[in-house]
């Protein structure tokens, strides 16, 4: 029985992530920011747990309020073993280009925030000599392109923050995953035009919970992204201005 933390837990893949861990027998602690939504989950979650499952909601955008958050989520479990961070937002890409203050509210939201929670669970982990760590990125952050640099621009950054955090705590023992996730047929998607390369939630969350149980560095959720992003990272600047399907909005 592991103990668990799911920050974000509201959201389609988190839910699911969630529901995982209840019915493989951990001790479920649950924060997002709607109670509503979330006493539906632990509901979903006490219908397969083994152990207690319990909540709190919490607005993961009040950075200042992240360190109290992560501290009364150790209270409550006794200790973590496992943090999963899943949260996020794309925002309107073509606002965030017009008005600084979304893109200000994109960068807080999914760069500042995750690394609000992620700085007090580090040093959690660091002092107990152990624990995983995985934080939801994105294959935008690979490269900046022009229908979502805003927030690629934060997720890039994210992971770069990850692979310091994760070398940092190697020696304690502390594994830290980063999730490069592609496109997931979600809520937070619902306006996007679905193709081929969209992934549903379940097998995204099965992916998840594999790479965290074999404690991987950086993968690519579904893995077939691996080698997309491979081509997009190494096509030369000057052609891929060229290619709409790669350089378009």
């Amino acid at each position: 029985m592991a103990r668990v933390v799911v920050f974000g837990a509201t959201s389609a893949i988190a839910a699911e992530v969630a529901v995982m861990h209840a019915a493989r027998g951990d001790r479920l602690h649950l924060v997002g920011r709607s109670a509503a939504k979330l006493a539906q989950l632990v509901d979903r979650c006490r219908a397969v747990a083994k152990e207690p499952v319990t909540f709190v909601a919490a607005d993961l955008a009040d950075l200042e309020a992240m360190e109290g958050l992560v501290a009364s989520c150790i209270e409550a479990l006794g200790s973590i073993d496992t943090a999963f961070v899943a949260h996020g937002d794309l925002f309107d890409q073509l606002a965030s280009e017009a008005t600084f203050s979304v893109a200000e509210a994109s960068l807080r939201l999914n760069f500042l925030s995750p690394v609000a929670l992620v700085v007090p669970l580090a040093n959690h982990f660091e002092r107990q000599r152990g624990g995983r760590l995985g934080v939801i990125t994105s294959v935008a952050g690979d490269r900046g392109r022009p229908r979502n640099y805003t927030y690629g621009a934060a997720k890039g950054g994210l992971g770069l923050y990850l692979q310091g955090v994760r070398s940092r705590l190697y020696g304690a023992g502390v594994t830290v995953t980063t999730l490069k996730l592609g496109p997931v047929d979600t809520p937070m998607t619902a306006t996007h035009t679905k193709n081929a390369v969209f992934a549903q939630p379940k097998p995204v969350a099965e992916g998840i919970l594999r790479a965290m149980d074999a404690r991987k560095a950086e993968v690519y959720v579904p893995g077939y992204w691996a080698l997309i992003m491979f081509v997009v990272r190494n096509t030369p600047e000057a052609l891929f201005q060229k290619l709409a399907f790669l350089s378009g909005r």
